[in-house]
């Protein structure tokens, strides 16, 4: 399985991201470990449909749409869900972060899962971050490294 981590941004945001993008890769590094994971930005949600549906593979790439009204996991639910998707043969899992204002209801009709991070609005590029690194808690969990135990 191949993760790529999406998110929308207006291009004037892409120019002042250089904290939350060091630390963004520095979870996709990690998480590339265990499970191969990249990130991709863009213009408009019309492009990351349009990407999404010609990713290659035998089935079509598995959605996952942030939205606030997604369900929200807990992180072991959450490692759950992915491990079940990794074993269950999914080639390419896309994560993804929507628009400013939402996501469209052709987006969600394309969406094969609605995920929340909780009540609480973030940043665009936090909410990347605060992904990424959920993403990386999810691998150690299901590879039992000792990360999460942590907590």
């Amino acid at each position: 399985m191949k993760i790529t981590l999406t998110a929308i941004l207006p291009r004037s945001t892409k120019n002042r991201t250089e904290a939350t993008d060091r630390l963004l890769a520095d979870y996709i590094t990690r998480t590339n470990r265990t499970i191969p994971c990249d990130s991709q930005i863009f213009d408009t949600e019309a492009a990351l449909l349009t990407w999404l549906d010609q990713q290659p593979g035998r089935v079509r790439a598995f959605s996952i749409l942030l939205d606030s009204r997604g369900q929200q996991l807990t992180s072991e639910d959450f490692a759950a869900r992915i491990g079940r998707l990794r074993d269950d043969g999914t080639q390419r899992l896309v994560l993804s972060i929507g628009p400013a204002d939402g996501w469209s209801p052709t987006a969600h009709q394309r969406a094969d899962l609605l995920l929340s991070l909780g009540r609480l609005t973030l940043p665009h590029q936090l909410a990347r971050v605060v992904l990424a690194e959920q993403l990386y808690r999810a691998t150690t969990i299901l590879t039992g490294h000792p990360y999460h135990s942590g907590h």
